[in-house]
This record gives C-alpha cells, sequence and structure tokens, in this order.
C-alpha cells in the first residue's frame, strides 16, 4: 500500500478447514501477479527494492506505534465476516489492531492503489449491528497508547459528574489515528461478532473489537493486525481460544516472479498441527524446527523481533553488528521477520561485508551485470552465460543465517540469488543478490528485516506462548495438501 504499483497479491479464500474442535485453521494463501504496471522483470525488481527500504524506512520513524501495512506485491488477504457481512483486509505482522473501511467511506489519493476486482470482498462494508467500544474500555485505551479512562472520557464529552463515579459506559471511544508510510486513517472502535466460515463447529467470536474508518488518505483497504498488540487478531483469537491465537504459522510456496506457472495454495495455520508418519516419510517436506527467541521491544512492542548473530557465505562465518544481535533499551536494534517487507534488509557495513565476501567468490567466475544492477536496485548481479563453463550458477556459495538461541537456517539459493533473463539487445542470463542495504545502523528502530523472499519455503512459527519463532524447510505446497486431507 505504499506505492500504486502491484505485481502479486496473496489472497486468503473464505473456505477454511478445521480437524478436530481443538485443532488448527488452515486458509489456503494464493497468490497472482499483475503486470499492468509493469514493462520488464527490472522494473518490476526496481519498484519491490524501493518498496521494502521504504517499509524499513517507516519500522524505523512511525507516527504511532504501527508499521507500514503491507507493500503491494506482498500483499495477504484475509477473509471473515462481522455481523452478516463478508469483508476481506490485509493481513500484516507487523501492525497492532485491525481496522475496516466502513460506509460511507472516502478515500483520497487512492486511484490506481489497487485492483478492486482482485479483491474478493474488497469493502467498504455496512455497520448493522456493531456497538461502539466504551471510553471506560480496556481496547480503547490500548488504541490511544494507554491514556486513563479519564481522560478519554473527557474526550468523548462525558459530564465530569459521570466521570467522578466512574459511569462513562455509555459513551463512546473517541476516534483515533494512525498514520503510516505513505497514508493515514482516522477510526472508530466497534465490537462485532466475527465468524470464520468452516466445515464444523464454527469460529465465533461474540465481542470482536475493530476500527470503523469513514475517511482515509491512500489507504483503500483495511488492515488485520497479526502483530503482538492487545487488539491484534491473534491476540483477541487468544482471549478466547489461547490454543489458536497463542500459536499461528505459514509456508509461503516459492514463487520467484514467476508470472505464468500454476501455483499452489500456501497454508496459514491458526493453532498447531500434528504431524503424522505419512508427513514425515515423504522426502524434504518435513523438519525440525530452528527456534530463535523473540526479542522484547520496549518502544515497539508489536514487531516479531529476533537476534541476527552472523551470516555465513560458504565457510565464511561473518559476526553481525551487536545492533542486530540485540534490541537496547529504546528499542533500538534487533533484526524484524516480516510477512510484509519483501527482501531482506540489512545495515550498510554489514552488508557491504557480506556481499563483497559473495563477490569475492563469484566475482572472478561471473562478470558484473552492472547495468541490471542499476535497473533493479539489486547489487551484486551477474551474467551467467559469459562463456563460463559453469553457466547456471552453479558457483552461487551456500548462505546461512545464524540466529540466537543457537539456531542456524541454511537458505536454499533460490531464496538469495534470483536468475532471469536481461531484456537488452542480446537477452542475456543474469543472477543478483536478493539482499539489500538497510542503511546506517545507527538509526533508530530495527537494524534489519527479515524478508518474505527469503521465507518462501519455510514454515515460519510465531510461538507466542512460549515467545520464540521458528523456522523450518518444507515443501509448502505439500504441507498444504497433507493439511488438507485431514
Amino acid at each position: 500500500m505504499a506505492s500504486s504499483s502491484v505485481f502479486f497479491k496473496l489472497f486468503t479464500f473464505i473456505s477454511l478447514f478445521v480437524f478436530s474442535s481443538a485443532g488448527p485453521l488452515v486458509f489456503p494463501l494464493t497468490h497472482s501477479y499483475s503486470r499492468t504496471q509493469f514493462n520488464s522483470t527490472h522494473h518490476l525488481l526496481k519498484a519491490t527494492s524501493v518498496r521494502s527500504a521504504s517499509r524499513l524506512h517507516h519500522h524505523r520513524h512511525p507516527h504511532r506505534q504501527v508499521s507500514l501495512p503491507l507493500t503491494p506485491g506482498s500483499d495477504y488477504t484475509l477473509s471473515f465476516s462481522l455481523g452478516s457481512q463478508t469483508i476481506s483486509l490485509y493481513m500484516d505482522t507487523g501492525s497492532d489492531v485491525v481496522w475496516l473501511p466502513c460506509h460511507p467511506f472516502d478515500c483520497i489519493l487512492c486511484e490506481g492503489k489497487y485492483n478492486p476486482t482482485a479483491i474478493p470482498n474488497p469493502g467498504p462494508i455496512n455497520l448493522t449491528s456493531a456497538v461502539p467500544v466504551s471510553c471506560k474500555s480496556r481496547a480503547c485505551s490500548a488504541v490511544h497508547s494507554s491514556l486513563p479512562s479519564s481522560d478519554l472520557c473527557t474526550i468523548a464529552k462525558c459530564p465530569l459528574e459521570d466521570i467522578e463515579i466512574s459511569d462513562c459506559k455509555s459513551y463512546s471511544c473517541p476516534p483515533f489515528y494512525y498514520a503510516y508510510g505513505d497514508g493515514s486513517f482516522i477510526a472508530k472502535l466497534y465490537s462485532d461478532k466475527l465468524s470464520i466460515p468452516m466445515s464444523s463447529p464454527s469460529l465465533i467470536l461474540q465481542n470482536f473489537t475493530f476500527g470503523c474508518a469513514h475517511s482515509a488518505l491512500g489507504e483503500p483497504i483495511g488492515v488485520a493486525g497479526f502483530g503482538r498488540g492487545t487488539l491484534s487478531l491473534p491476540a483477541q483469537l487468544a482471549n478466547n481460544s489461547p490454543e489458536i491465537g497463542n500459536y499461528f504459522s505459514y509456508c509461503l510456496v516459492s514463487h520467484s516472479f514467476d508470472t505464468t506457472g500454476v501455483h499452489r495454495p500456501s497454508p496459514l495455520i491458526l493453532g498447531r498441527y500434528s504431524v503424522d508418519e505419512k508427513m514425515k516419510q515423504m522426502k524434504n517436506d518435513y523438519s525440525d524446527y530452528a527456534y530463535t527467541p523473540m526479542l522484547e521491544n520496549p518502544k515497539h512492542p508489536y514487531f516479531y523481533s529476533v537476534g541476527l548473530e552472523a551470516v555465513s557465505i560458504g565457510r565464511m562465518k561473518i559476526p553481525a553488528p551487536a545492533s542486530l544481535r540485540r534490541v537496547d533499551g529504546r528499542g533500538n536494534g534487533g533484526m524484524v521477520v516480516d510477512s510484509g517487507t519483501t527482501f531482506t534488509m540489512l545495515p550498510l557495513k554489514f552488508y557491504e561485508t557480506v556481499v563483497t565476501e559473495f563477490d569475492r567468490r563469484v566475482g572472478p567466475v561471473y562478470k558484473r551485470a552492472n547495468r541490471v544492477e542499476e535497473r533493479t536496485g539489486l547489487n551484486p548481479c551477474y551474467y551467467l552465460d559469459n562463456g563460463s563453463s559453469s553457466s547456471s550458477g552453479s558457483n552461487v556459495p551456500q548462505l546461512l543465517l545464524h540466529f540466537g538461541g543457537n539456531s542456524s537456517v541454511t537458505m536454499p539459493k533460490r531464496n538469495y540469488f534470483y536468475e532471469f533473463f536481461d531484456d537488452g539487445k542480446v537477452k542475456r542470463k543474469v543472477g543478483c543478490v536478493m539482499l539489500m542495504n538497510g542503511g546506517d545502523e545507527r538509526e533508530s528502530g530495527p537494524a534489519g528485516i527479515l524478508g518474505n523472499y527469503q521465507q518462501q519455503g519455510f514454515e515460519v512459527v510465531y510461538d507466542l506462548e512460549k515467545k520464540r519463532v521458528g523456522f523450518a524447510r518444507r515443501k509448502c505446497a505439500s504441507l498444504w495438501d497433507n493439511l488438507n486431507q485431514h
């Protein structure tokens, strides 16, 4: 939503599967591409790299305690019912509140922000059974950065005598303002029955709290926040069903910017699932999780921050700076595991050390593709058909990420080195490193971001009860098939 350019979207369809009354909920996430605003792969990659950098910038300089919603190209859409109506919202692990557009809805500068026909139920919706949230509720304090209820009741124009006797239940929570990177909205808090369609039994939350926006700037679609805040969707689920809300995961089927292939769904799983022998025996389908602790962030508590200890290029292990390994008392540092940023961002000096080591190994074999670097915003890039005996990128070294808690994650080559054809005068095969320069590590906010491109082919688990994030190699399409067969 930070740009009008959209090259793919991931949609959550309304159909849902449940295995038992205490079992997980599994959503099929599918993605499609739109090249209507891109005239080449280079253009697409350039726009994506710019959006990834913008995402990190706004994580570091949020206007409120909420991050920039998912950028186009990394959009997950979640569908559920509020009252009698169905709404589709962007799912974002970097936001901590659920808000949606309501009738009448006026969105300024929203032309070209998205394709309305691509969203199953884009809204806005009519509020028919929703009830305003009281200014004395905890939800009201949470959305207003924990202002005292007396202050909120004053803003809501509750009379002094009612404030003195703490009887302001009939006064609704005042409107709240959220400002994202290049957009904003004003909304009021409501509660209504939320239901997620499934076979049986139905998951129903009778008093689900959400924001209703009648005006927005550059934000045509609402957001279902999956962050660590008290008003996020997982947090509200956890209040009623801890086994579902305190543990969720997703497994993104590899796409590699392929606009022609037919892709299987990518599962989004709320709750734990049991691994049967069939799943274990399927080659390369199952592996143990590599867990790393979540780092607490006093300034941005909704972030899923982890510590990156080092990066290995081949056998060379490069220690990460302190800013990536920990979060300080002012909320600076750490690496955010973010479903809404495409490419992984590393602080400038560390990024340069990593790519210099990469180039030291690859540069003698393949010629640098400087023209491609300029057109894509990625660096380094190489021509893979320059007469070398190896023209398929086989000389590309292995990349490993070493996280806190003594956990290491081996990246498949396609997760960090993208091969495609340059569309110049002579069609040539090129390959680019899919990591990006995240700027000066001395800036406030997170030092780095683990993007969703590097998360492809892994089941990424958010264990809120044990405060850890896990990574496990999966064939995500096969995982979907296995879960769907139960």
